[in-house]
This record gives structure tokens, sequence and C-alpha cells, in this order.
């Protein structure tokens, strides 16, 4: 099976070296089981053959170009880091090659960010998807076709495969392997990098960042009101009287400006808070709850698991920052 990695200057270094360490350990073990390589990687550029530089301190060695004939089975974007306008302006034509690509029969993944292109391309309209937490809701607001799922590790449906933030793409290379080859050799090269296989959700690692990029100025007052009394009560009307609006107006107002409706947004707020508290202090559950504003701690649990699938007590042992923490 041949696998492509799309390289560009602007591309994450370990997006595109994660994926060649770990074929190249899938390589490894069968070939220590007396078996032949069943990945082959090609790299290929925009424009260029040979050494590509990186706008990092690195290099990448490009087989092929766009324009040249690969025969790739599957198309693997890396992510990038850089804003999202620039890359797709810079890039364009890569997203008009990888539609033709996909359209020829070559199925094609993204890794974190790279999900930007596959969007661009028109290749996930009417798809679920998944990309960085990060980028979720820029991504729902550019592309209102496409629904983004911020929680899942990976989609995928019909040859179009999308994946999680950061490192948590390499789920998806895992995902590859198994379901081209084997849940024996995934099993083994998550074994060589450590990796949990099947790890389930992002959304512990997600960092709450309201939508602020709307331009509506009243929405943008009811949100750092929101922001400054998370800890007290705050009923809708109040916050629709610091906006000038109707209660009705201002949640339809509030929604499409935000993606959020205004009670979600005072959860996600309030839960922010506790889990900075949880991750920065070892104070007891109650006064965790307190300070974020809820009185009835089987609520707040319920709420925070929601909101990022791991219970308060678990989320502390896998973040807290104090050296012992009282659980």
């Amino acid at each position: 099976m041949t696998i492509a990695l799309l390289a560009y200057e602007e591309a994450v270094l370990s997006s595109i070296s994660g994926v060649m360490d770990m074929l190249g350990v899938a390589n490894r073990c069968l070939a220590d089981m007396g078996q032949e390589p069943f990945f082959n990687l090609e790299i290929i550029s925009e424009q260029t053959t040979g050494n590509l530089p990186l706008t990092v301190p690195a290099e990448i060695i490009c087989s092929l170009d766009v324009h040249q004939d690969s025969k790739a089975d599957l198309i693997l974007v890396p992510a990038f880091n850089a804003p999202p306008d620039l890359i797709l302006e810079r890039h364009d034509r890569l997203t008009n090659w990888l539609k033709k690509q996909y359209q020829s029969g070559v199925e094609i993944g993204s890794l974190c960010f790279g999900v930007y292109f596959l969007a661009e391309a028109g290749l996930l309209n009417g798809k679920d998807a998944t990309a960085h937490w990060f980028a979720i809701p820029d991504l729902k607001l550019r592309y209102p076709q496409i629904k983004f799922l911020p929680d899942v590790l990976m989609t995928d449906k019909e040859g179009i495969y999308t994946s999680g933030g950061a490192l948590l793409s390499w789920n998806l290379v895992l995902y590859l392997i198994e379901k081209f080859h084997s849940r024996e050799l995934a099993v083994m090269v998550s074994k060589m990098f450590n990796i949990d296989l099947d790890k389930g959700r992002q959304s512990h690692f997600s960092i709450f960042q309201g939508q602020r990029s709307h331009g509506d100025e009243r929405i943008l007052i009811a949100q750092h009101f929101i922001e400054a009394h998370y800890s007290q009560p705050i009923p809708i009307e109040q916050v629709a009287a610091q906006a000038h609006m109707s209660k009705r107006n201002f949640i339809r107002k509030f929604k499409e400006a935000t993606g959020n409706t205004p009670i979600e947004y005072i959860q996600r707020v309030k839960m922010e808070a506790a889990k900075k508290t949880l991750e920065n202090t070892d104070s007891d559950m109650n006064q965790v709850m307190a300070e974020a504003g809820y009185n009835d701690l089987k609520s707040f649990r319920k709420v925070f698991r929601q909101v990022t699938g791991l219970n308060p007590q678990d989320y502390r042992r896998k973040f807290c920052r104090v050296g012992t923490a009282r659980i």
C-alpha cells in the first residue's frame, strides 16, 4: 500500500515525521515476523522535488511533486502552524489537486489542522469531521455544511479521514494500520510508541475560548458579563439586559454569533474555571464547585463530565500541577 504525505513549507514537522516513523516501525515489525514491508511512503510537494525547506529549521526530501504521477492509495495532509487564511490562499492549488485525486479514487486523510484543506476542497460537505479542538469554532463558521465533532478522535467516511489535534492525530495512523493491514500490527506499533490505541475522546484536552470574531458588540458585552460573573447565578434576562435586547432576540443572536446558546456558554465558562482550579490547587471538591458557581455537587459533576469527558477527580489526577492533590 502506498501512502503519500503532502509536504508544504508551513507543515508541522512532527505531523510529517511522526507518520514516517510509525509506518517505518510498522514495516520493521513485519520484517521481524519474516514478512515483506506493507507500507510504501511517498513525500509529495506542490512544486519541487528534493529538499523542501520548512518554516522551522528543517527540510523534507520530496520524491514527487503534484504534477507527476503518484501511485498513492491514500494521501495524508499534515497540520500547519500559521493563520488558515494565509495557508489556504498560498496553497489554493493544493485544494484543487486533492479534489482531483479523490475523484480519481485516491483516499484522503487529514492530520489535525490539515482538515482545512479537505474542507476547502469540498471533500467534507455533508460528512462528519473532526480536527484540533482549537480550530473547531472557526471551522464551524467557515464550513457550516460540515458537521464537526469536537470530541471524537477520528472520522472515516467514504474514503475520507479526519483526526483530532496534535499528537492525537497519530491515533488515525494506528487506525489506518489496523484497517489496511491488521489489528495485530496496529497493537505492536502502539506499544512501540506508547500510544493508547483505543483512546476515545479529546475533550479533556480542550480549552474553552468563546467565539469573539463575530463582530457583534452587544454580544461581546454579554460574553464579558458572563465571564466576570460566572461564580454567581446569572439569569438569562439579566445578561440580555446588559446587551439591551429582549430575552428571545438575545438568545437567537447569541447562538448565531458564538455557536452556543447562552446557557451552554455559561456552563462552558463555569467548567473552564473549575478546570483551572483543579489544575492549580488542592481545594476540596465543594470549594471547586462553589467557585464555579454551583451549589449541587451531583449537577456539577454531571456537567463537568459532559464537557470534559472526565469526572472532576479523574481530571485532577490527569492535569493537577500541585504536588499533593486532595481528592
